[in-house]
């Protein structure tokens, strides 16, 4: 085993002294979204049912038991934080992978297909303007778009109408529920923000949140 010399040791214990500092300067965000509404039917294939199946689950509302909401995405507004540069948008047996992503301005979209099937990767703004619209004749297949300026963007296929897909592009901390409706965003300055939670079928209002240094701020965020 390697011996640390007295100066690494001095080191190290500086940097573990500064990351116990840091975390305790900044304070964190978790909280759990949830739900009376119903998970829904699934939707009935018509078209491509060798690859597609007969029907496949709608996503548009995945709700566990307890009504713990997954897919909804949590921003705090005024804190800035991008996501990653690069964003892959995956078809797989007839359905968009992930169906919601955070995305930073302007990064590179790769879209992409599994499927032996002709897909389109059409991404629209809430207004229904047109980002791109590429098209997937063949499995393997990449073409890299970029995105474009924040807000959200809504993927469709023109070829399998039931498919659905969302990106919402911001510069500001965000989050996605998992499937136990729990989210957390860490290392956030203290102070008080507005909170904003979107859901492609489900609505909340914003939150006034106050982050102390040091503590949690734990939220149950209920949707409608």
């Amino acid at each position: 085993m390697r011996r640390l010399s007295g100066l690494g040791v001095l080191g190290a214990l500086a940097c573990a002294t500064l990351a116990t500092t840091a975390h305790a300067q900044t304070g964190s965000i978790t909280g759990t979204i949830t739900t009376t509404a119903k998970g829904l039917a699934p939707v009935r294939v018509t078209i491509d049912q060798k690859v597609c199946g007969h029907e496949l689950p709608d996503h548009a509302i995945v709700v566990d038991g307890q009504g713990r909401l997954a897919n909804a995405v949590v921003v705090l507004t005024g804190v800035k934080r991008a996501a990653a540069a690069e964003a892959t948008i995956t078809n797989d047996k007839c359905a968009f992978a992930p169906r919601v992503q955070i995305v930073r301005p302007n990064a590179n979209v790769k879209t992409t297909s599994k499927d032996a099937v002709l897909h389109t990767t059409h991404a629209q703004t809430d207004s229904g303007r047109t980002l791109f619209n590429v098209a997937l004749p063949i499995p393997g297949l990449t073409i890299t778009k970029p995105i474009g300026a924040a807000g959200n963007v809504r993927l469709v296929c023109n070829t399998h109408p039931w498919m659905r897909g969302w990106m919402v592009v911001t510069d500001n901390a965000a989050a996605i529920s998992a499937a136990d409706g729990r989210f957390a965003l860490d290392n956030i300055p203290p102070g008080t923000y507005e909170l904003r939670i979107w859901h492609e079928s489900l609505k909340s209002a914003p939150q006034k949140i106050t982050v102390t240094a040091g503590k949690p701020t734990d939220l149950s965020v209920p949707m409608k």
